[in-house]
């Protein structure tokens, strides 16, 4: 027998990116460090079916998930928050409800009926909630339902009115409607204004959902006088109005949360019982990030999608992740690898410590990134490689070191004398773009003695994936007869997954998407790796200590 799963519905207001997810994330975390299990689930308004088509400068990264699904980057924060493992029906759209119901009238489910939004479309959205907080067939004690979007928007509407009916349905013990809103400090006036936050629970009053708790996004504490005012104006009771200060670590969130009582008032108004919370891990990881004992590594992100550091989210946290492990400072710099075809790579490059080239799709600044690949690799500077940044390093290389001028990827020019990335056998008869590509988790058998099996410890893994093109097998053994090493295979060794060079700190390129499986207390080894080869090479560069010493990861107690 399921048991019976409550419900905690996030909704936002005043403006977008406002911060609901990590604000979900946080309350996962906190809710899991009482002993309950929890879920989280992203409800995104737009019609496309997926992200998967999307500009990440429409929706920042894609985050993919063990069973191949593309979704929000907001899945990204609760994997890393919570120990839950996010499936495809932990995120779905407006896109994919209408193509269902759409499927099923074509089908004549609905008897000859009216198929209207409610309840037709409503029913479908609680219907796949539901189905995602039974991930095993049994009921999680939680589940944290996000609605993207802001409180207003035409698009919300369908999925806020089915959060009030399901409400309505579990009872009032068995759900908690959370709202996070704004709290903005007016320079010229000196003060912090309540109003958008009252017009925004008033939006929600008048769509049928009274909150229950107010998350108030501010960059000050809130005084006892603020929040009653908050309370009298917001049908919400004082203690339910809860600060959440900006942080200098996003992992300091639950922390802050927890100091004003939030975990508190969600167990209390779900009549739940728990333990009180263990937060020690999320005080470590926050004491390492603030107070690191080894200096700093400078790492530059060569990319094409610099401008909105959303595109490169799950990136970001992973060196962040491996400079917690390394005890180390990392210090990121985004740099648009079209400016290193304007300027060259020693006028954008000189100073760092690592070089990292991440996934992304198009020729716009690939010449810059297969530059930027050069100089790290004639420089002896760390240099890692994911996905299209793996093909990159395999083109510089086919160029400069094995002789095959010309070299390059079908994906920029399927006409180069030497085709050395290509498209996957079964890409290529495929002719529609979303959710065609190799998406998902797959395994990989790691070569003997290679740098890639001892930072993972293992003779095979399995990664998530992302991609169409592929290391061309026709000229592998040219690649490998001239010092490139084939670290990482599929089972049957068809398929390259990792590369990297001998006699170099640290040269390693994959082709799937680690930064997917990294957590703050459990940094992902290729990451660990990296930034420790870019400490010691910023040690060197200052003079701290002789070439060739490995750095330590001080592990998390």
């Amino acid at each position: 027998m399921s048991r019976a799963t409550k419900y905690v519905f996030v909704t936002g207001g005043v403006v977008s990116s406002i911060g609901k997810g990590l604000a979900a994330a946080s309350v996962g975390a906190l809710l899991e460090a009482r002993g309950l299990r929890v879920t989280n689930v992203k409800l995104d308004p737009y019609i496309n079916v997926d992200p998967g088509t999307m500009s990440p400068y429409q929706h920042g990264e894609v985050f993919v998930t063990d069973d191949g699904a593309e979704g929000d980057l907001d899945l990204g924060h609760y994997e890393r928050f919570t120990s839950t493992r996010m499936q495809r029906s932990n995120n779905f759209t407006t896109g994919k409800v209408y193509e269902a119901v759409i499927s099923k009238e074509r089908r004549g489910q609905y008897l000859g009926g009216t198929v209207q939004v409610i309840p037709h479309i409503t029913d479908e959205i609680k219907a796949r909630i539901r189905e995602a907080t039974t991930p095993d067939g049994n009921g999680v004690d939680v589940a944290i339902i996000e609605v993207g979007g802001t409180v207003g928007d035409i698009e919300s509407l369908p999925f806020l009115e089915a959060l009030r009916q399901l409400k309505l349905e579990v009872g009032p013990q068995n759900s908690v409607s959370m709202h996070v809103t704004l709290v903005p400090h007016i320079a010229a006036a000196g003060e912090l204004k309540t109003k958008p936050t009252q017009h925004s629970v008033k939006e929600m009053r008048q769509i049928g959902i009274q909150p229950d708790i107010l998350i108030c996004r501010t960059d000050r504490p809130l005084s006892r006088s603020i929040k009653e005012k908050i309370s009298l104006f917001s049908n919400v009771p004082v203690d339910s109005v809860i600060a959440a200060i900006d942080v200098g670590c996003i992992y300091e969130l639950p922390i802050a949360l927890n100091a004003e009582g939030l975990d508190d008032q969600i167990c209390e108004r779900l009549n739940i019982w728990s333990r009180r919370p263990d937060l020690s891990h999320w005080h470590r990881v926050v004491e390492r990030f603030k107070t690191p004992q080894k200096g700093t590594a400078v790492i530059g992100i060569v990319g094409k999608y610099v401008h909105l550091r959303d595109s490169y989210k799950s990136l970001h946290e992973s060196l962040i992740h491996a400079g917690i492990a390394q005890d180390c400072r990392v210090e990121l710099r985004y740099i648009d690898s079209e400016n290193i075809e304007k300027q060259g790579a020693e006028a954008i490059l000189a100073g760092l410590d690592a070089v990292l080239v991440p996934g992304g799709f198009g020729d716009r600044g690939s010449e810059g990134k297969i530059e930027a690949v050069r100089w790290a690799r004639e420089k002896q500077v760390p240099f890692f490689g994911i996905c299209l940044g793996l093909q990159m390093a395999v083109v510089e290389y086919a160029r400069d070191v094995a002789g095959l001028e010309g070299a390059n990827s079908a994906e920029f020019d399927k006409d180069a004398p030497f085709v050395v990335v290509d498209l996957m056998a079964d890409q290529r008869s495929v002719r529609d773009k979303g959710g065609t590509m190799r998406l998902g988790a797959y395994p990989c058998v790691l070569a003997p003695g290679t740098v890639a099996a001892k930072l993972y410890g293992a003779a095979e893994i399995s990664e998530r994936h992302r991609h169409r093109l592929e290391v061309s097998n026709e000229h592998r053994e040219k690649l490998v007869e001239k010092g490139l090493v084939v670290s990482g295979t599929s089972p049957d060794k068809r398929l390259v997954e990792m590369i990297e060079l001998p006699n170099h700190p640290f040269f390693v390129g994959c082709q799937f998407h680690p930064e997917f499986k990294s957590r703050p207390m459990a940094a992902h080894p290729l990451f660990a790796g990296f930034v420790g080869a870019a400490l010691e090479h910023a040690q060197v560069r200052l003079g701290r200590v002789q070439s060739g010493r490995p750095t330590e990861t001080r592990p998390m107690n």
